[in-house]
């Protein structure tokens, strides 16, 4: 037996991955566990995790690896720091610390988290190696061309590459301070949200907005080839030597910066667009060029920027691949996982076999909880709740609470790894309500009411609603496509004119509450073989109302990790307007809990700092 410890930290999105003979074992963010997000910290819940899962202790492993090597990105922050100085000593003072009392003892601080009980190799993989390992190896391709972009690793940005059988090769890279991330995360800064978290929000955004600042980005920001490199003009950023995105003449080109909570304006909708659209044409450039030199009909995806879905979507429709598969943890998190199967394959060359849907088991690598412990918590909280010994009659419950047009909190199986949630901690609702998209955000996740949801389909069924081929496969959520053209509702009159946030009034398809105001989703295929339960109800819905489309929304408020335990689930529900929990087989209504402890909603919300 070998078993590859793979970890990432130190930051954001810390997590652990444990891989046992090849097999992925268990993985998991360590924000799940300590409530935390984005947790940077050394990952010891999530090490902890892992090692139970498997039963081993820490002196059984043979291999621990980081997913980057400390030294080499130590050398870029100097050699970036020394020719900008005497600029930047404010961002060197600050970060120099940290770097000195941990992050070039990495090596120490694994130990530690090992309780000292680790005593063989350590590897250290580049941090896009990671990447294209955690792309590549769990897909279901025995060779394919892969691209992995994100802000920044030791050097690279960007890499693209081959994988063939058990080997990965990277043929050439962007180098920092030219970033697609870093591009990215500079409009999400402007646009007054949290970086490297506020992302998706931007991405949500864009549709709102009309893409006027994107020639001023492509004339003054951004020398961008045919190939998709590209070259950052540094005179607008200040990431690379100062303690902010972007520069003041980045402020003077856009304006200042939105304040965070204030209002959003047609200008952060319009900057949204513009940086969106910029950000798809290096993507597809990119594509089109890593297809020209590797002849390979399939592609594989990783890094941070492969969680912009709508660029994902658009490299499937107009890309030249027949095929895309994406690492479901495509961000940091991922890397662990990357690490860990870089070491098997690569370094120990040990055989692979991949195949179809793909070794990543539906992502669900995490925490699950039996039905016992379930029930024993439950009765420790006095919580009245009904268990149902048959599935069916459980998926029948909750369907129909769903089509009556409540809120169900849906816990199953094991936690998923990556950001989405993939319907084992998620909250589920009627994509047909009108009323839905509203009442989830405002009443339910109390986040930003321009935020779309995404929807969950039958995979077989999946081209009835959406304009995608009948086989297409989503199954983590990683790609966005139009609602099917017979789905959408004609606009007419004052409809069809509305602007801005305006447009959020307009039901504008069959299933309003997963239809963005472009007319757009991002999709979650859900098959039986991926997620068995989650199929058995949304083919149960489909019976009730003839409409196998669900809501799927993460399992948690803004701001708050997903929830990883029953009692994390049971607290959630209790400070919303949820209606119904579903633990494993028990379900719990509301209305049934008058003597539940009374959660303040404030200050449960004040937990978790707003992203």
């Amino acid at each position: 037996m070998t078993a590859i410890l793979g970890i990432s930290a130190f930051y954001h999105d810390s997590a652990a991955a444990l891989v046992v003979d090849g097999e992925i074992v268990a993985a998991a963010q360590e924000e799940r566990f300590t409530r935390k997000k984005h947790d940077a910290g050394f990952p010891q819940h999530a090490v902890d995790y892992c090692l139970e899962q498997a039963g081993l202790a820490p002196e059984q492993i043979d291999y621990v690896t980081f997913y980057e090597k400390p030294l080499l990105k130590f050398e870029r922050l100097l050699e970036t720091y020394l020719a900008s100085a005497p600029r930047g000593f404010r961002s060197f003072a600050q970060a120099i610390p940290v770097w000195l009392k941990q992050k070039l003892h990495i090596r120490r601080e694994l130990n530690a988290g090992l309780k000292h009980a680790f005593t063989r190799r350590f590897v250290f993989p580049e941090h896009h190696e990671s990447h294209v390992a955690s792309a590549f190896f769990p897909s279901p391709f025995d060779e394919a061309a892969i691209l992995t972009a994100d802000g920044v690793g030791e050097w690279a940005t960007t890499t693209w590459g081959t994988g063939h059988g058990n080997r990965i090769e990277l043929k050439q890279e962007l180098r920092f301070p030219h970033s697609p991330g870093m591009l990215y995360t500079a409009f999400t800064y402007t646009c007054g949200f949290r970086v490297n978290s506020g992302e998706y929000k931007l991405m949500g955004l864009a549709p709102y907005g009309e893409p006027k600042y994107a020639e001023v980005i492509r004339e003054k920001l951004i020398d961008l080839k045919p190939d998709g490199s590209f070259r950052l003009n540094q005179a607008y950023f200040n990431y690379a030597r100062g303690l902010t995105m972007t520069s003041p003449k980045f402020e003077q080109l856009f304006g200042p910066r939105r304040q965070p909570e204030t209002e959003l304006t047609q200008r952060e909708m319009d900057l949204a667009a513009s940086v969106q659209q910029v950000t798809e044409e290096i993507m597809l450039r990119m594509a089109r060029h890593v297809h020209e030199q590797t002849g390979q009909k399939q592609l594989c995806l990783a890094g941070g920027v492969a969680l912009n879905c709508v660029a994902n979507g658009r490299i499937l429709r107009e890309g030249p691949f027949e095929e895309l598969w994406i690492q479901p943890a495509a961000g940091d998190a991922g890397g662990a996982l990357g690490a860990a199967l870089f070491v098997w394959y690569q370094l120990l060359d040990r055989p692979r076999t991949p195949g179809r849907p793909d070794a990543m088991q539906g992502a669900l690598l995490g925490p699950r909880f039996s039905p016992t412990e379930i029930t024993q918590f439950l009765d420790r909280a006095g919580a009245v709740y009904t268990r149902y010994d048959s599935a069916d009659e459980l998926c029948d419950v909750v369907a129909h609470a769903i089509a009556d047009e409540h809120v169900v909190g849906w816990f199953q199986d094991r936690m998923e790894f990556g950001p989405r949630a993939l319907g084992s901690r998620s909250i589920l609702g009627d994509a047909r309500s009108e009323k839905m998209q509203s009442q989830m955000n405002l009443a339910i996740k109390f986040r930003e009411s321009f935020r779309p949801f995404a929807p969950i389909v039958l995979a077989d069924r999946v081209h009835e609603y959406f304009d995608v081929p009948a086989r297409l496969e989503s199954p983590y959520m990683l790609l966005v496509a139009g609602v099917h053209p017979d789905r959408l509702r004609s606009l007419e009159g004052d409809a069809a004119s509305l602007a801005g946030l305006d447009r959020l009034r307009v039901a504008r398809s069959e299933i309003p509450a997963v239809t963005h105001v472009d007319c757009s989703a991002r999709l979650q295929t859900v098959s039986a073989e991926r997620h068995p339960g989650l199929e058995r109800l949304l083919r149960r819905f489909a019976e009730l109302t003839g409409t196998p489309v669900l809501i799927n929304t993460s399992f948690n408020v803004r701001g708050e990790p997903i929830v990883c335990t029953p009692e994390d689930a049971l607290r959630c529900f209790l400070a919303t307007d949820m209606d119904l929990l579903v633990l494993e087989d028990c379900v719990l209504r509301k209305k049934d809990q008058p003597d539940a402890p009374q959660h303040d909603r404030t200050q449960y919300l004040k937990q978790f700092p707003l992203d």
